[in-house]
């Protein structure tokens, strides 16, 4: 959805461009997801669910009875080098056979990466995992970590879904199962095909130097990513800065949102996030 928003600053505008409803690994259906993002005071609002458009059309009907902004988005599970990243696909046109069929493949593998997940659990003593994971998962077609660790919380193994990944589900820990996502020159080509902008989510989420961080925004960039998410849930004011200063330095737009997945699951809530630092190119003025 194109919008004016000619009277907003662009720093100031409360957007949250990353959210999950119960299509992937969100607690809330589209629909209740949009009123409460709408009820926190969110200005524009994407629904970036993983690896899969079908709770797009649910979401944009309850945004427009509400007047709430809204724009198709996708949170794109790719493998860079060793590294798997989240790249968010915000504008898009959820109709696009190219990026439908990219999606199709990745969603594919996320049905056998969850057998190995409750092999690799039931080897360390937790049987059953698959499942208790599919009892999370609404769309059984995206069980993910996120369901497994419901899984384990509701079983006693752990306090919470944060103390989940620490313990299991991560690399080293039982229940991880290396996987390979998609590439990240498919990912942007199938976003770009789309009508929309590639941005990568969360980039302090990801284990990389300073080196191998640099690296990555200039692959991205060079093969026609356009943002970096500078504002989100679990970032810290310091990185905050860095990636700001990051996305000045490398050209890129600079995107907000917080990640949310539902209530008790999130680092922040929407619309409470802090503004875009002065002085950078808001995402959604790439498609003003």
């Amino acid at each position: 959805m194109i919008y004016d928003h000619s009277t907003s600053s662009p720093s100031v505008l409360n957007a949250d461009l990353h959210s999950h409803s119960t299509v992937s690994d969100g607690l809330l259906s589209p629909t209740d997801l949009t009123r409460r993002v709408a009820d926190l005071g969110v200005e524009l609002f994407a629904l970036t669910d993983h690896d899969d458009v079908r709770g797009l059309a649910e979401a944009r009907e309850e945004a427009a009875r509400l007047g709430l902004r809204f724009v198709n988005g996708v949170e794109i599970s790719v493998s860079w080098e060793t590294t798997t990243l989240h790249v968010l696909g915000l504008n898009i046109d959820p109709q696009n056979e190219d990026l439908a069929g990219g999606l199709a493949v990745v969603r594919e593998g996320r049905i056998s990466r969850a057998r190995g997940m409750a092999d690799d659990l039931a080897r360390v003593g937790i049987p059953g995992a698959l499942e208790g994971a599919n009892k999370y998962a609404t769309n059984k077609e995206m069980i993910g970590r996120t369901h497994f660790a419901r899984f384990l919380v509701a079983s006693g193994v752990s306090s919470g879904v944060k103390d989940v990944f620490k313990r299991y589900l991560v690399k080293g820990k039982p229940g991880y199962v290396a996987h390979e996502w998609a590439s990240l020159s498919d990912t942007i080509r199938w976003i770009r095909s789309a009508g929309g902008v590639a941005v990568i989510a969360h980039p302090g989420r990801y284990k990389l130097g300073a080196n191998p961080m640099r690296r990555l925004l200039g692959e991205f960039r060079d093969l026609g990513g356009d943002g970096l998410e500078v504002i989100t849930g679990n970032h810290t004011p310091d990185q905050m800065r860095h990636y700001a200063s990051l996305a000045k330095n490398f050209g890129f737009a600079a995107s907000r949102g917080s990640d949310y997945h539902g209530p008790g699951e999130s680092y922040a809530l929407p619309g409470r996030l802090p503004p875009l630092p002065e002085g950078l190119r808001a995402v959604w003025d790439l498609w003003k």
